[in-house]
């Protein structure tokens, strides 16, 4: 299975599913921020928006998510103050152009979006503008790992984990999850190349029935983005 959005893509774009042989299925695994942002937080993030004064900022993929009566472009249909933004730099520039509002930009996805909505909190701490926050409906691919390991009548033989996630957790996040299930998880890049070496490399641990995490990436991982994702939980965000 491949659990990231971006290697999905490529497979589909690349044909490779029609390269590799009836013995080898890939799975798509559930690796896109909206497909991990759960209805309940859905229901939060429009909760806030109907909340007088505030502007609510967000990537424009959240906006038809349904929650369980609404939706963001629902909501700002009826009159809400719902933002598409770029980047959270944009959301930091509305902060500071509406100083008596409140400005909330809605954080969602795996550890490659934290870092870059944590130094945003950073900035906004250097600026002092104390109208900008952010509420995190973050998750980290790890725990995703685990809760498909939990699911019923799903057989997965192995993960290809993404590359840009990885670079910045390092291959021991991942440890805790294989030294439980012992299952064959290779790191990878975007091309189609880097996914057919990675799906060669599970072949190879399942054929030879030794398995140990594949990488090309430091074990520790990214410090500034541990850092700043760090900085991001311990203000409260």
């Amino acid at each position: 299975m491949e659990v990231c959005g971006t290697h999905t893509v490529s497979i589909f774009r690349s044909g490779i599913r029609s390269v590799l042989p009836a013995t080898v299925s890939l799975l798509s695994g559930p690796g896109c921020p909206v497909c991990v942002t759960d209805q309940a937080e859905i229901d939060a993030f429009i909760e806030l928006a109907k909340q007088p004064g505030v502007i609510v900022t967000t990537f424009g993929d959240l906006m038809r998510v349904p929650g369980s009566a609404s939706s963001l472009q629902r909501e700002r249909a009826d009159g809400r103050d719902i933002r598409i933004v770029y980047s959270t730099l944009d959301a930091l520039s509305l902060a500071q152009k509406n100083p008596g509002r409140p400005v909330v930009f809605l954080g969602v996805g795996f550890e490659t979006t934290a870092p870059t909505i944590a130094a945003a909190i950073l900035s906004a701490a250097g600026m002092k503008l104390e109208n900008f926050s952010v509420i995190s409906a973050h998750k980290t691919v790890p725990q995703a790992l685990e809760a498909l390991m939990t699911l019923d009548d799903v057989r997965i033989d192995g993960f290809i984990l993404p590359g840009h996630v990885s670079v910045i957790i390092g291959l021991n996040a991942y440890r805790p999850f294989f030294e439980r299930h012992r299952i064959p998880c290779v790191v990878a890049g975007f091309e189609p190349a880097d996914i057919l070496n990675a799906v060669a490399s599970m072949v190879e641990q399942i054929e030879s029935g030794k398995t140990a995490p594949r990488e090309w990436l430091p074990a520790g991982g990214q410090r500034t983005g541990q850092c700043q994702s760090a900085a991001d939980a311990g203000r409260g965000v």
